[in-house]
Formats: C-alpha cells, structure tokens, sequence
C-alpha cells in the first residue's frame, strides 16, 4: 500500500503524458473511438501538470497528486460529453435521406424498359446497367412502364 501511496505521491506531469501515450497507442489497436478521450484528458492534465512545475515550487506544491486526478477524471467526463453532444449532431443526416440503404424505393416514379415480358404478374425491368424484379400489369419487351412502389426488392410496375 505504501509503493502506490508513493507511486500517486511522485505522480508527475511526464507519468501523465506517458500514460496518455498508451492510451492513444491502445486506441489504434482497439477497435471502437473509446480511450481516445481519456487519452486525451491524461494529456491535458500531464501538460498543465508539467507547466505549474515549471512555473516554480511554490505552485507545484498546489497542483498535488489529488487534484490531478479529479482534474483528469473531470477532463475525461469534459471530453467524452463534449464529442458525444457534437458527433450525435450528424447522426439525424439518415432523416433527410430515408431511402439511401434502400436503393429499390430511390427507383420510384422512374420511367423504365421491360426486359423479360411481364407475364401473370411477373417479369423484369432494366434500371441502369441492371435487372429488377418487377410485378404488374402484363407488358410485352421493350414497352415502357413506371415504378410506382416496392415490394422488398421487387419493382411494382404499371404502363406509362
């Protein structure tokens, strides 16, 4: 108990900076952005640790160990809050494009060819440089239809 007491008594500005190294260098291995922030806090409080030593004893002895790490701990919520309430901001750019995984639903209201006749309700259509499954009203090849709804990945067709 004594050797962490000392190890936390003796705990420095370079200790910081080492220990925001290998936060930051776990980062690269660990997949997820999670110790990124905790990287970065660790090294804020490393360099502000390193700057009230250099500003003289009298001011290193207010920065002791215990405030270092309420400051880090503070840094890191700091942080970690601050990306969560910025990077959440993007996350509403699926709104303004609901159909951009669902590429079938991007086909509605396009005029297309029928490539395979229209047959009991079933045929295809040519979108592209590709062929759809497409249902609708009969339609020999070559006569033009329009999308006017999906089925799953099945175009739904009528005559233009």
């Amino acid at each position: 108990m004594q050797t962490l007491y000392d190890l936390l008594s003796h705990l420095g500005g370079w200790n910081w900076v080492i220990v925001a190294l290998l936060l930051l260098s776990l980062e690269t291995v660990i997949p997820g952005v999670h110790l990124l922030w905790f990287g970065l806090a660790a090294l804020i409080v490393g360099v502000t640790t390193l700057v009230v030593s250099a500003a003289g004893p009298e001011y290193a002895d207010a920065f002791v160990w215990q405030f270092q790490i309420i400051a880090f701990a503070l840094v890191s919520m700091v942080t970690v809050f601050f990306v969560r309430r910025y990077a959440s901001a993007g996350a509403d750019d699926a709104a303004d494009a609901p159909s951009l995984n669902v590429r079938a639903q991007q086909y509605i209201g396009r005029s297309t060819t029928v490539m395979v006749p229209i047959q009991g309700g079933r045929g295809k259509v040519k979108i592209g440089d590709s062929l759809w499954q497409a249902e609708g009203a009969d339609a020999p090849v070559g006569a033009r239809v329009k999308v006017t709804g999906v089925n799953g990945s099945v175009l739904i067709v009528e005559p233009v």
